[in-house]
């Protein structure tokens, strides 16, 4: 599995193993060894999937300490723009965003703990997995407003749950990383 850092510190572009042949497509996103050898966490204790409409915009969310957690994220229908910011504020990267087109199939991506997460889908529908490093803890659920942080997102009229548009800014946020 090859790995490819990002503009953000943690955060890593995984390039997907995919065979395909006159049965359909296979395709392997996570291989313990491989994790391990880059330093990348491996002990998932929740996985779960969304299933999104064009133009939808989840995000930004994290979990607070002591229930952050490192996600694992990847397309099996679809395609979106995947999000990440840097809440970490003694990262060199703090405050910073990158953005990644992610296809079915095509790349998984890794986002260490103490990032906000989220995307926008691109396509009709998208599914998007994410399997996540601690179990979902309501009172440390937690998000940065979409259009808090300087990035420019690719879409007119968005589609944003109440839940995400009531978040505070990335200015706002006093979180714990």
């Amino acid at each position: 599995m090859k790995t490819k850092p990002t503009a953000i510190e943690g955060v890593f572009l995984l390039e997907n193993f995919v065979s395909q042949d006159k049965r359909g497509t296979f395709v392997k996103t996570f291989h313990a060894n491989a994790f391990r050898d880059q330093g990348l966490a491996i002990d998932f204790q929740e996985s779960y999937y969304s299933v999104s409409h064009k133009d939808v915009i989840r995000g930004m969310h994290f979990q607070l300490p002591p229930h952050e957690h490192a996600k694992l994220v990847y397309v099996t229908h679809g395609s979106i723009l995947d999000v990440v910011v840097d809440l970490r504020r003694t990262s060199a990267t703090y405050g910073q965003h990158v953005a990644i087109p992610l296809t079915e199939h095509s790349h998984t991506i890794y986002i260490p703990k103490g990032c906000a997460h989220g995307f926008l889908t691109l396509s009709a529908t998208a599914t998007v997995v994410y399997n996540v490093t601690s179990v979902y803890a309501p009172q440390a659920d937690a998000g940065i407003r979409w259009d808090s942080f300087g990035f420019e997102w690719p879409v007119q009229a968005p589609i944003i749950s109440d839940r995400d548009a009531a978040f505070g800014s990335l200015a706002s946020i006093n979180a714990a990383f």
